[in-house]
């Protein structure tokens, strides 16, 4: 012992609370579950559809069979007539139908009905009648019981049967009518076999539900493993379509220059550009068929799929003015590090606007700004009127819709339209951090 536990306790000092035991903790836990009588409905039959309310029904019979059957057992075999075998023969009911939608609470009824039957009939038990349990009050309770065992865990099940079965015990202990017969054997019997078959049919049917739900899971494995064979299919579509073509047009931009007798500089230059362009978009390209065979193609950090980034601005600005158009830049706000999405999201938004410039504005001045606000990133890119006529576009026209997306995604907003003075600008404005706008948005 410790120098403290030996020392006397003070007068007015507070003893510590010791922990209860295990055995205990374990009693007072059930004895707390069983005056809880929460409600817990007896669930439909899932097939067929059209006798999903027969356990209702059973039910309901029987607590006007055992109703009716305890009243006249009271009064026929035990000479006990008037209000009490009528009150008893209500509770027996009562105690049936309450457990179909609270099984303890209709385990306290049945308790309570046994208990009134018992009172009411010891002084008319003849020879050969058992007490404190009579036939029909015995079975009258097993449903109940059953009803119980059901829908609560097996130790409950254990209590609410010993339950009834030591009270009868103590009962004919105390109280047993001379000439009658014991119930205690009865009680065993009946009530541990319906607490045996109430314990089976729940574990049988909590079984059957995770077998359901496995198989909901295995499904959906199922629908994702034919989601990554669809995508690598798409992937080998794309790399067998579009990298063939791309290739050819790199080779032959190349070898073009060879085919003409003393080429021009401005045409030299031209097709080194149309090399690069297509060598960059073989390279987006890989990058997109490895996003696409990936498991997890949102990580925007995956290391074996890098993406572009406003950190490669330049690049594009410069790609773009070598193909004639007139490009300024303009950043304003501390440059930072964003997350993924945002630098990505950002990039392809200036990437497609400037596409569209190429392909509707020939000729135009374009300027692309970048704002970085405290919360928000800020995009404008705004060209002027052409100066000469676009040559028809043979494309689908989705470049808006997909920029649009791109920003809604992300929690943003893009604009695009006509300028007063001619020309067409489109804005954007992104979160800084999606996750977090998100979360204030839901709150």
């Amino acid at each position: 012992m410790t120098e403290q536990s030996e020392q006397p306790a003070v007068e007015g000092e507070v003893a510590p609370v010791r922990a209860p035991a295990p055995r205990a903790r374990i009693l007072l836990t059930l004895a707390q579950e069983l005056l809880t009588v929460e409600r817990d409905p007896l669930p439909r039959m899932s097939r067929p559809r059209w006798l999903a309310r027969l356990p209702h029904a059973v039910v309901i019979y029987a607590a006007i069979f055992f109703a009716f059957l305890t009243a006249q057992q009271m009064g026929e075999h035990y000479d006990d007539y008037g209000g009490i075998p009528l009150l008893a023969g209500l509770l027996t009911g009562t105690s049936i139908v309450l457990a179909m939608f609270r099984p303890i609470g209709g385990w306290w009824f049945g308790l309570l009905a046994a208990g009134v039957t018992a009172w009411s009939v010891r002084d008319n038990v003849g020879p050969g009648q058992t007490w404190p349990w009579i036939p029909s009050g015995l079975f009258a309770f097993a449903p109940v019981l059953l009803l119980v065992a059901l829908r609560v865990p097996p130790r409950l099940t254990v209590a609410a049967a010993t339950v009834p079965i030591a009270l009868t015990g103590l009962a004919e202990l105390v109280s047993k009518p001379e000439h009658s017969q014991t119930s205690v054997l009865a009680a065993l019997l009946v009530f541990g076999f319906v607490g045996l078959l109430g314990y089976a049919l729940r574990a049988t049917r909590l079984a059957r539900g995770k077998l359901v739900e496995q198989e909901t899971i295995t499904e959906e494995e199922r629908a994702r493993r034919t989601l990554l064979e669809e995508r690598s299919r798409i992937a080998r579509e794309l790399h067998d379509v579009v990298a063939h073509h791309m290739s050819v047009i790199s080779i032959q931009a190349q070898v073009a220059p060879h085919l003409v007798e003393n080429p021009s500089e401005e045409l030299r230059e031209n097709l080194a550009g149309i090399r690069e362009n297509a060598l960059e978009a073989l390279t987006e390209l890989r990058r997109v068929l490895g996003v696409l065979r990936s498991e997890q193609p949102d990580d925007p950090a995956n290391p074996h799929h890098p993406q572009p980034t406003l950190a490669e601005l330049e690049g594009l600005v410069d790609n773009v003015r070598g193909a004639g158009l007139a490009v300024t830049t303009e950043i304003a706000g501390i440059r930072r590090p964003l997350t993924p999405g945002v630098e990505l999201t950002a990039y392809r938004i200036v990437q497609e606007a400037l596409s569209n410039c190429l392909r509707h504005a020939p000729g135009s001045r374009v300027e692309v700004g970048i704002a970085y606000g405290p919360r928000e990133l800020h995009l404008c890119i705004a060209n002027s009127a052409p100066t000469r006529p676009a040559p028809p576009s043979h494309g689908a026209g989705h470049g808006l819709l997909g920029m649009r997306e791109r920003a809604g995604m992300l929690g943003g907003e893009l604009a695009a339209g006509p300028r007063p003075g001619g020309g067409y600008e489109v804005s954007a404005v992104l979160p800084m951090d999606p996750e977090t706008k998100r979360t204030d948005e839901d709150a």
